[in-house]
């Protein structure tokens, strides 16, 4: 179907995904001590629900100015709307335990609005339940700015004995001038042992240079590359310019031309990258595609409409691409094949027919960094039939997506809506696997024809000889998977170490990229 609109209606989500969107006049985010004007605090009552609308914008500390609408409240009237909007956007509502806010800080009571049920594999039901600053959500996220070295990291071990490599790195970057190839494992940060180290400070100051959050920050990192050589540098944070689709080739075989893309995320630059690459597709008579989304953890779920549809063109008619079912109180949306551009960056016009391969199978290439949009695309299509081949290992399983909500100076995220696919199936939330995967934690209904292999950072992405791209050559000719060893019982396992001493990256840039954002 080609969707018809005047404008698109941008969320919060969407708005810092594509960078766009401004206030039209500055925020002057001033904060008010509490006025004599202030109403008595509301009082909880066990199972009575007002509307939220009646909480909203009265806050404990107001902001002045004329972009706000905050008004003299109290820390009851904050909590009483975390109450009641969760009561009517939350998707699993019914499983929220109706504590009295009295004595709970705000943003503490705020964790106890979710579930506390488990997946059939044990992880928490509700990953994805968290707050900002709204000024520096703002700020950052619809800036599009991303601040870093041109480094993407694997964390493939968080706690002692860590290990973390690069990859890939961004092209025009300090980084890839200083030739950090894949597979550079990581040794040290600033003197510190990356590795080992159990101190709490050391380990706070690896994650600040390893994501960092400012310009110009300078840090000295100790690698080791593949052919066991160490070596150091001093790199410098930067604005830093992603490149979604960063490698694409034809390669050339007896039974026709195959084309590959590395794509990173769903953000809004790559809807022309995505453009382009198909339309040389399409020139170079490609008849099979592999499709690398190992390490695309998400974004725009619009554009995984289009990305869908230009895969598999004509063979989707008739079908949708995702059903969006939200709690029982708001009514479910769907999603078709977008088959036209809609212009989500500065300067590439909406309205363009988008190329189509017409293609009825894909390769998909997967590892635990493949994650909500990329999923998506992945369940949309195999609700429209077209034979999805996955390679790799299984995915990180986020079926589920959210709208930010500003209230006084804080932005809340919820689970407020999941999907299912043409055929009424979107229940992957221990992720997709392929169907010969050694995960015993793998969801027998979200099996995927393919084969189970694991990630090769000694090769370089795009290279026929790397393991999941050779892989899956390798099975377009003769539809078997190589002997690959058992995977280790640790593989698999949950961890049981403080979170505190996780290696981890909590940007702003970082949430936008790794969550499924409606858009629309």
């Amino acid at each position: 179907m080609k969707i018809k609109y005047a404008s698109i209606a941008i969320v919060t989500l969407l708005i810092s995904a594509c960078g766009g969107g401004s206030s039209s006049s500055p925020k002057q985010n001033i904060i008010q001590p509490p006025g004599n004007n202030a109403p008595d605090a509301p009082v909880w009552k066990e199972g009575e629900f007002l509307d939220a609308s009646v909480f909203k914008n009265y806050c404990e500390a107001p902001r002045s100015g004329s972009a706000f609408s905050d008004k003299d409240g109290t820390s009851m009237h904050e909590k009483m709307w975390i109450r009641s909007w969760s009561n009517e956007t939350y998707l699993w509502y019914d499983e929220i335990a109706d504590v009295d806010p009295k004595s709970y800080e705000v943003l503490a009571y705020f964790d106890t609005q979710k579930t506390t049920d488990t997946t059939p594999s044990g992880k928490a039901k509700d990953q994805f339940h968290f707050t900002y600053d709204t000024e520096e959500w703002e700020q950052r996220s619809q800036s599009g700015v991303v601040f870093g070295y041109g480094i993407e990291w694997a964390i493939i071990s968080p706690k002692p004995p860590r290990k973390t490599v690069v990859v890939y790195t961004e092209p025009n970057t300090f980084a890839s001038a200083q030739n950090i190839t894949r597979g550079s494992e990581l040794l040290a940060i600033d003197g510190i042992d990356f590795i080992n180290t159990n101190s709490q400070s050391e380990v706070n100051a690896i994650n600040a240079a390893l994501f960092p959050k400012e310009l110009n920050q300078s840090h000295t990192f100790k690698f080791r590359a593949v052919d066991g050589e160490e070596f150091t540098v001093t790199l410098s944070s930067a604005s830093i310019e992603t490149s979604p689709v960063l490698t694409t080739k034809v390669i050339e075989t007896p039974t026709g031309n195959v084309g590959y893309m590395q794509f990173n995320s769903f953000i809004a630059p790559a809807e022309e990258q995505l453009y382009d690459s198909f339309g040389e597709f399409k020139q170079n008579n490609v008849t099979d595609l592999v499709l690398d989304l190992r390490y695309n953890s998400g974004g725009l779920l619009y554009m995984a409409s289009q990305l869908g549809y230009m895969i598999a063109g004509d063979n989707t008619n008739g079908t949708d691409f995702y059903r969006f079912k939200y709690n029982d109180k708001i009514a479910g949306q769907t999603i078709g094949y977008v088959t036209e551009t809609l212009g989500f960056a500065d300067g590439f016009q909406a309205g363009l027919a988008l190329p189509t391969l017409n293609l009825n199978r894909v390769f998909i290439l997967t590892t635990d960094d493949t994650c909500s949009a990329s999923e998506a695309v992945m369940n949309g299509l195999l609700g429209s039939d077209i034979e999805v081949i996955q390679i790799g290992g299984t995915t990180c399983g986020k079926p589920y997506g959210f709208t930010g909500a500003d209230n006084c100076g804080t932005t809340y995220f919820t689970i407020q809506f999941t999907g299912v696919n043409h055929i009424n199936f979107g229940e992957y939330a221990d992720g997709f696997s392929a169907i010969n995967s050694s995960n015993p934690a793998a969801d027998p209904n979200a099996l995927v024809e393919g084969c189970e292999v694991s990630d090769d950072y000694s090769k370089p992405l795009g290279d026929v000889s790397e393991r999941l791209l050779s892989t899956a050559l390798s099975y377009r000719n003769n539809g078997s998977c190589p002997v690959q060893p058992m995977a280790s019982p640790a593989r698999y396992q949950r961890a049981t170490y403080s979170n505190d001493l996780m290696i981890k990256d909590d940007r702003i840039s970082t949430l936008l990229r790794n969550n499924m954002i409606r858009g629309m």
